[in-house]
């Protein structure tokens, strides 16, 4: 893998900040939900946001 630029690095960091916001509201919202397919639709969108997260931080490895 070549070598990221600063720019490269503060995207990926901005990128993961965005997917972890995003996995914290989907799980607070799921935790609020009443109905299941609703909780389950955020427990799904939140997953989702901490895989994309996790992809992203390979990056750094």
């Amino acid at each position: 893998m070549a070598n990221l630029s600063e720019l490269e690095l503060q995207n990926l960091r901005h990128l993961m900040g965005g997917y972890e916001t995003t996995h914290c509201k989907l799980k607070e919202y799921a935790t609020c939900a009443e109905d299941s397919q609703i909780k389950q639709f955020f427990e799904k969108g939140a997953q989702s946001a901490m895989n994309n997260k996790q992809q992203l931080m390979k990056f750094l490895q």
